[in-house]
């Protein structure tokens, strides 16, 4: 664990699938008034900033975080929202040593060597909503990317926010790269596993459900669990109380 004198000041923020670092942007100000530096990467093959339309996976993920992380001092907080959570674990995989916590924000925290289809696959059978967005996505023709329409988005991922809120948000979402979407994470219990780690339930989820993200925890236990009453965007519809349980976890990661 890290000694208490080293202060966890930089917090990297890793969007999900079809999202982009803007999905962050509400959350920015409530974590510097808890005296944090929030740093949001914007992930490659999202559209935005200058590898927006590389075909990424999951080791471009991997670096374009770790590039950030080496630019940052001491110990580093790591915050995961849904699909980011499988980058989240690879970065404090390869360098535990820098990661002071993992929060997974209605993250996928997998076991290793389990995608999220495979995990949601047994949720399915008593659970036929665990499917979330996948029966709504449009492919490209060669099927190596897909997007959300603006309508599932509103009702899956941000059913919670103002209709007029939910409908800018939604229009933001931009192709998602299969290969990167579908990826497996793969890690140690001696490395990733000595991480602490929190976990964000959502209660209102669409996307991830509540029972799928019980069985990630129970899967991979030892992540401290809190909970929100919202939808899959608790940074974007509660910011504040998201906040307010992040800081809570970074000042303390030890005790996770």
């Amino acid at each position: 664990m890290h000694p208490p004198e080293q202060a966890i000041r930089d917090l990297i923020l890793i969007h999900g699938a079809w999202a982009g670092a803007w999905v962050w942007d509400d959350l920015l100000a409530p974590l510097r008034q808890a005296g944090f530096r929030p740093h949001p990467v914007e992930l490659p093959g999202n559209g935005h900033g200058p590898h927006g339309d590389l075909d990424a996976g999951l080791e471009d993920y991997e670096q374009t975080v770790l590039a950030l992380l080496h630019t940052l001092p001491g110990p580093v907080g790591l915050v995961a929202h849904s699909g980011g959570g499988v980058t989240a674990t690879r970065v404090a995989e390869r360098v535990p040593e820098r990661i002071a916590g993992v929060a997974f924000v209605a993250g996928m925290m997998l076991p290793s060597g389990v995608g999220f289809a495979e995990l949601t696959a047994a949720v399915k059978a008593d659970e036929p909503s665990a499917a979330g967005i996948v029966p709504h996505l449009l492919w490209n023709p060669a099927g190596s990317a897909s997007r959300v329409p603006p309508e599932a988005a509103r009702r899956i991922f941000f059913q919670d926010l103002p209709e007029p809120r939910a409908r800018r948000a939604a229009a933001r979402l931009t192709p998602q790269p299969e290969k990167a979407r579908a990826a497996v994470p793969v890690w140690s219990a001696e490395r990733f596993g000595r991480v602490p780690r929190l976990y964000v339930e959502a209660l209102r989820d669409r996307s991830v459900v509540p029972a799928a993200q019980r069985r990630m925890q129970a899967l991979v236990p030892g992540a401290r669990v809190v909970s929100l009453d919202t939808g899959h965007a608790p940074q974007v519809s509660a910011p504040a109380a998201l906040a307010e349980l992040l800081g809570a976890f970074f000042r303390e990661p030890a005790s996770a």
